[in-house]
């Protein structure tokens, strides 16, 4: 504790990046912020927040390590980035690009990776079209992380030999979405639902509907890796009433699947 708590005050007054062979990262980094916990982020993510004149913030990337950063660093809540008439993710592409043009080392921070369902590419094609360089730094992903987190393997040997990722940001019977449900309830390993709280119902209906049984174990993992880390454990044929019942709200990493029994029992 005494070594983490040096380096993150290292890291946070700027000696430990500050030798003089060492030169900022130019332009913007597209840092994966991990699954929640601060500890999770990567050194080199880390490195590059504490190097950072801008911080570009989503809603998910971990809070803590905002707190972490030297005094001088503008934090920006990309979420309160005004639009106008602009797309949401248009107007932080330009302020991405702002920034950067203006000679400022800035890091976007995201939940989890930046490539999983994080736009990171829209942002790099963004950034490459206006001239400017962009690091892309790889983050724990939250849908193995946090099933893991939770006592849930997405694979176990004898039990599950394969795992799918999925949006659940889309419902199944909405004209937008890209995700095969008929192909998924035929599957025999581990499915992973990424931002399908609000829609958990009609995926488990759907998914039902195509051959899966009312039975497979479901599990929801709310802020997981967090100290406000709570999970619930359901059916697909219960899941709807059990988020209702239980209040579970985003963010939530859901697993279906059998491998959600082969850990201990959910412990809250």
């Amino acid at each position: 504790a005494a070594i983490r708590d040096a380096v993150v005050e290292g890291l946070r007054d700027g000696t430990l990046v500050a030798p003089h062979h060492r030169t900022r990262t130019p332009g913007v980094a597209l840092v994966g912020g991990g699954p929640g916990d601060p500890d999770l982020i990567t050194v080199r993510g880390r490195r590059l927040l504490a190097e950072a004149d801008v911080v570009i913030a989503d809603r998910l990337g971990p809070r803590d390590l905002l707190a972490e950063l030297p005094p001088h660093v503008e934090v920006i809540d990309a979420a309160k980035i005004p639009y106008g008439r602009y797309m949401a993710q248009e107007a932080i592409n330009n302020a991405l690009i702002e920034h950067a043009k203006q000679g400022r080392s800035v890091v976007r921070l995201k939940g989890g990776d930046p490539y999983v369902f994080g736009r990171g590419m829209e942002e790099l094609q963004a950034l490459a079209e206006a001239g400017i360089p962009c690091t892309v730094v790889p983050g724990i992903s939250s849908s193995i992380s946090v099933p893991g987190a939770a006592g849930i393997p997405v694979t176990h040997r004898g039990v599950a030999h394969e795992f799918t990722v999925v949006s659940g940001h889309v419902a199944p019977d909405d004209e937008r979405s890209l995700v095969d449900w008929p192909s998924l309830a035929r599957l025999t390993g581990t499915l992973v639902i990424l931002m399908g709280v609000d829609k958990i119902g009609r995926i488990a209906e759907t998914l039902v509907a195509h051959g899966k049984s009312p039975d497979t174990p479901v599990a929801l993992v709310q802020e997981g890796t967090t100290a406000a880390q709570r999970r619930v454990d359901a059916t697909l044929a219960t899941v709807a009433e059990t988020v209702r019942a239980e209040d579970v709200k985003p963010p939530a990493v859901i697993v279906v699947g059998p491998v959600v029994a082969v850990g201990p029992p959910a412990a809250g």
